[in-house]
């Protein structure tokens, strides 16, 4: 397949070009430096990856490296950057909406905090104690909601350098909830003292970048299990507790 990294160089973006590659795909990474670029990929590695250097903001750019792609990753931008992040995901999605030629296959990345708390109407990022910054997570997720788009949301926890986890661990992935066990009592819990709750289990949710990029390269295809869905991913162990 034809896949374009927009934010190609952060730590999603550049492994998912480096997995890509290993998995026999195109890929096209979008990036603002090309310094940057070439300084994590090195040139030999490079020589496989069609390199776009421009202004993620610009729609005309953005439409131009749409042109023949199978698939778009959006790990461009974080939440922290506010107005800003929100804009640049809604331009890169207004571009995969009207480009003729791009087959509307779209990963964004979001976090844990968008997925539903089981027994609750709830998700994390609306409770009290979330860095407020979260909600720009919120803004996109709502952004896709209203497109037509084939997209999946990729929502992990804090994302961590590669590990190698015991054999009786695998990846656990869930769509559209929290990928942890939660008890059933947590709907008798005020807001507060969820929040609280899932903040002594945030460990829980670390997960490896490498898993991360795998899981969506994996389901890049149009119309896959996670069309149109939240995903979440934690590492669940095989020994049942007794």
């Amino acid at each position: 397949m034809k896949i374009i990294v927009f934010g190609a160089t952060g730590n999603t973006g550049r492994r998912a070009l480096e997995q890509g590659c290993k998995m026999g795909h195109e890929m096209t990474a979008f990036v603002r430096n090309s310094e940057k670029f070439y300084g994590q990929q090195g040139e030999r590695s490079a020589k496989h990856v069609k390199v776009i250097v421009d202004d993620i903001i610009n729609p005309v750019s953005v439409g131009e490296a749409l042109s023949h792609q199978d698939a778009a990753i959006i790990a461009a931008g974080h939440a922290g950057q506010g107005d800003e992040f929100v804009r640049l995901v809604d331009n890169i999605l207004s571009q995969c909406e009207i480009h003729p030629s791009f087959s509307r296959r779209v990963w964004v990345m979001g976090g844990a905090g968008l997925l539903d708390i089981p027994y609750t109407d709830l998700i994390g990022n609306n409770l009290p104690g979330f860095p407020p910054a979260y909600k720009n997570h919120n803004r996109n997720f709502e952004r896709l909601l209203q497109s037509e788009l084939d997209w999946s949301i990729m929502c992990p926890g804090t994302m961590i350098d590669s590990i190698e986890p015991p054999a009786s661990v695998h990846l656990h992935i869930t769509t559209e909830t929290l990928p942890i066990s939660i008890p059933k009592m947590i709907k008798e819990l005020s807001e507060a003292d969820i929040a609280g709750y899932l903040f002594s289990r945030l460990q829980e949710l670390d997960v490896a970048y490498d898993d991360v990029v795998k899981c969506m390269l994996d389901h890049i295809e149009l119309g896959g299990p996670f069309k149109r869905k939240r995903v979440g991913l934690a590492y669940q162990s095989e020994i049942p507790v007794c």
